[in-house]
């Protein structure tokens, strides 16, 4: 719990974003020999100007995208609030062979993420890499194998790690305010997808925009027609290039779940549960899921997809023997309502994930979200997928890293790339 001793929660912060104008002052006396020169893979939604792009603006110099209307308006946005106009890509090689890019923030769909952090790693760049840190549960070594055997930072940007209404809860338990734990609860919510349902009903594949380079897009993703509805934010919903809101928002609540649980370097041993699709099959990741965890301590964690449920209700349960408690994004509640902690407005979990990044690239400490821990949670969230598509249970071995007892099981581990695309 190092960081709880570098800030006070009284000094929290709100999960807000900053003005832009106050990035250029902050940091406006900030030496040139400081700065890490930062590229931009991936510029729209996550990536954009409403997000990663508006935390990492100071450092960044050069953006890149396959969609030239991403890559125009992330171009303008740093212009304006930096003063510099970056170099722009559209091929994120050209990235990895630049000389003067010192880190990537890699924002693309999760069919891009082992390869592009493995291939920064050789390239020298330390990385920031977006959630779920992988498509698949084999990729996760390789990428660890990378950041090691290269001597890069790798920071998963499951940026709740880095919000004091998490960090309190986490040093709770560790007080043992809670007893011993003996269940956790996680819910997540139903696809956002459903939010425009006549825009977003099916429609036929068609040639690519002229704008975007769809080949690219694709990669290592096995070779199909373009179609708006599997493209841009939408990908989340298949399976050849996400796993869903299981590994959408699984990525954060499971990784609160597996950080209260110790389970940091390791993970449940096994995962059974029930999920219910689009009567439509307008996307192919589950409406509703239920699934159950157990690990070998005998804490069992149940989480469920609600649809519709409200975002306060979305978060991470813990119950112990001495009490219960509730953590979400902003708050955290106890059974002792003495003990129920807000955020107070202040300096937002986004930005600070960010600076923890940008300190463990100057000190090369491991970062708060490390690889190996990005690639813990997301197997757990991948193992709960592998259990609702198949109807099986999984029996897990979080010390060999593999489903036992079932071959037929264990071929879900991995995942064919697309030639010429490959993971050495």
């Amino acid at each position: 719990m190092s960081k709880l001793s570098r800030r006070t929660f009284l000094q929290a912060g709100v999960i807000a974003a900053l003005p832009a104008s106050m990035y250029r002052n902050a940091f406006a006396a900030e030496p040139p020999s400081e700065r890490v020169r930062t590229a931009m893979i991936g510029v729209g939604n996550q990536g954009g100007p409403s997000n990663n792009l508006k935390y990492f603006n100071k450092n960044v110099v050069a953006v890149c995208d396959v969609d030239k209307n991403y890559l125009g308006k992330a171009a303008d946005f740093v212009q304006k609030n930096q003063g510099n106009k970056p170099v722009m890509h559209g091929d994120f090689r050209r990235v990895l062979d630049a000389k003067d890019v010192d880190a990537v923030v890699i924002t693309v769909p999760d069919q891009w993420h082992a390869y592009m952090t493995i291939e920064a790693c050789k390239a020298g760049k330390d990385v920031y890499c977006e959630k779920p840190l992988t498509l698949v549960i084999d990729e996760g070594p390789k990428m660890i194998a990378a950041a090691r055997t290269c001597k890069r930072i790798v920071q998963t940007g499951t940026m709740q790690r880095s919000g004091t209404e998490y960090e309190r809860a986490i040093q709770l338990i560790r007080d043992g305010v809670l007893g011993t734990i003996t269940s956790v609860n996680v819910v997540l919510p139903g696809p956002n997808w459903m939010s425009r349902p006549k825009d977003n009903a099916p429609v036929a594949d068609s040639a690519p925009p002229p704008e975007l380079d769809y080949e690219l897009w694709l990669g290592p993703a096995p070779q199909r027609a373009y179609n708006r509805n599997r493209g841009h934010y939408l990908f989340r919903f298949y399976w050849d290039y996400s796993g869903g809101q299981q590994t959408n928002f699984g990525a954060h609540h499971l990784d609160i779940a597996q950080w209260g649980l110790g389970m940091d370097a390791s993970g449940p041993i096994g995962v059974a549960g029930t999920a219910k699709f689009h009567p439509e099959m307008w996307y192919e990741t589950p409406d509703v899921t239920d699934l159950t965890y157990t690990y070998a301590n005998g804490v069992t964690m149940r989480c469920r997809q609600i649809p519709g449920v409200k975002g306060d209700l979305q978060g991470t349960e813990f119950i112990g023997d001495k009490g219960t408690m509730f953590v979400t994004r902003g708050r955290l509640t106890l059974t002792d309502t003495k003990l129920n902690y807000t955020v107070p407005k202040g300096e937002s979990p986004n930005l600070r994930h960010v600076n923890n990044f940008y300190d463990c690239v100057k000190s090369r400490k491991l970062p708060v979200a490390d690889v190996a821990i990005g690639h813990r949670s997301a197997t757990v969230c991948h193992l709960g997928n592998i259990a609702v598509r198949t109807g099986k249970p999984v029996v897990w071995d979080p010390v060999k890293e593999t489903i036992v007892g079932d071959a037929e099981l264990a071929k879900w581990l991995t995942k064919e790339y697309r030639k010429p695309w490959s993971l050495s």
